[in-house]
């Protein structure tokens, strides 16, 4: 590459092959099972929330993906195939950014509707009762089974403390009453 340094091109390569050995105990947790891969929803049109007056019922109200956004979900889902990664369940949040997320994923098991993974940032009262009922969700995942859980930013923050960007995923676990990250994965860059 002209213009481009040995050093840089090294630097590079080892920001690269550290961050993917960083994602190896998420992917080595899903290879077990007993857990879920938590994914924010894939990229969307610009925006924060959704326009006044959406509808759920009618995604051409909402704040939908966008075309590098359905890329990405498409992506994610390849990486997850070459690791041979196989969902026992798919389930998503109302949402139709969330849905056509977990639809290009994973097109197989069909994608079913978990009311816990819906969004609470219109109505932060929701998230306690949310956070409780996917605790016990995530409790009853026992090896080999897995799932995907395709939610929102304030979702993911509200169970397991951490900021994701769309697109990216956490694989989580309970134990006890504790949501554990074994890792993050950053499948569709």
């Amino acid at each position: 590459m002209a213009g481009v340094s040995r050093r840089t091109l090294l630097m590079a390569s080892a920001a690269w092959a550290s961050g993917a050995a960083a994602q190896e105990p998420a992917w080595q947790a899903l290879q077990i099972g007993g857990c879920a891969l938590l994914l924010r929803h894939a990229q969307t049109d610009p925006g924060v929330g959704d326009p006044p007056g959406f509808r759920l019922e009618q995604c051409s109200t909402q704040r939908n993906l966008s075309g590098p956004g359905r890329e990405q979900a498409v992506r994610i889902g390849e990486a997850l195939r070459r690791r041979g990664i196989v969902f026992d369940e798919v389930l998503s949040s109302r949402w139709c950014r969330c849905v056509d997320t977990a639809r290009l994923v994973a097109p197989a098991p069909r994608v079913r509707i978990f009311e816990p993974l819906n969004s609470t940032f219109n109505d932060r009262a929701l998230e306690p009762a949310q956070s409780q009922a996917l605790r016990g969700y995530l409790a009853g995942l026992r090896p080999p089974r897995r799932a995907l859980l395709v939610t929102h930013q304030v979702n993911i923050s509200a169970l397991a403390q951490v900021f994701v960007a769309m697109g990216e995923g956490l694989v989580v676990r309970v134990e006890g009453e504790t949501v554990t990250v074994a890792g993050r994965l950053h499948l569709g860059a």
